[in-house]
């Protein structure tokens, strides 16, 4: 199924029956990755007053509580209720869900015991082409991602400076495979995500954060289009599926 986008003065094409995922899945265990500190997610059948939520063991209906962290336990997509004290949410801010995205990739620049992701990587790769939406993958792009259990590791994150040349330069969605945009011990300065949000002097509550995102090798870098996806929690984040398509053509 193919349908046409007028943006910015251009008609783009995409095929929406060929849909390109960048969320991890959800699931029940160990192999979920985890970060800050969380366990595992579960997934448990409700047992109560008699009823059994679990076909397998007899009941009628699979029913079952799921004890997740939107953070800690995979994709999310996080506003600036994130760091603010108001209570903002993300099924406040996030009121449009299609947006033209670049995909680039970077190996974080080696500094003492960091890995960071610097202005002058993010300039060499950024393109200028109006997108509202950037898509980071880190390397080496290791399926270990998936599974990661990022706690105490220290993972890579973005310095200041290069987040304030991305909305500088128009972006409003910045998505990375990595825990946080920011360093995991930094005592709470979050210094790129008040960058982003620009919070509390000129806040920007349209602008969103998606971390733990997980871009396959089989994407290449360049110009998409991208759905971000979330569940209506009003709540500072929400598990999310952002979806990039292939532009199929450009015309002026």
């Amino acid at each position: 199924m193919k349908t046409t986008i007028e943006h910015n003065n251009k008609i783009y094409q995409i095929n929406l029956s060929e849909p390109l995922d960048i969320s991890m899945p959800l699931k029940s265990g160990k192999e979920n990755p985890t970060a800050w500190y969380v366990n595992e997610p579960r997934f448990e059948p409700v047992m109560e007053n008699g009823f059994v939520g679990d076909v397998n063991l007899g009941g009628a209906v699979n029913f079952r509580n799921i004890f997740f962290n939107p953070h800690g336990h995979g994709t999310h997509t996080e506003c600036v209720g994130h760091i603010s004290k108001e209570a903002y949410t993300i099924n406040q801010c996030l009121k449009e869900f299609f947006f033209l995205a670049n995909v680039v990739s970077i190996t974080p620049e080696k500094q003492e015991e960091d890995r960071v992701i610097t202005l002058s990587q993010i300039e060499k790769v950024f393109q200028k082409n109006r997108a509202k939406a950037i898509v980071i993958r880190t390397l080496p792009n290791i399926k270990d991602k998936l599974a990661m259990q990022y706690s105490s590791t220290n993972p890579a994150f973005m310095e200041a400076k290069a987040v304030q040349y991305l909305i500088d330069n128009g972006i409003d969605h910045l998505l990375i495979d990595t825990p946080s945009v920011d360093k995991e011990e930094d005592g709470g300065a979050l210094i790129s995500h008040h960058t982003f949000w620009e919070y509390p002097f000129n806040t920007q509550t349209h602008r969103t954060i998606s971390e733990l995102i997980f871009v396959p090798d089989s994407i290449l870098d360049g110009t998409y289009f991208i759905n971000i996806q979330i569940a209506s929690f009003e709540n500072d984040a929400s598990p999310s599926k952002p979806i990039l398509f292939n532009i199929s053509s450009e015309m002026s």
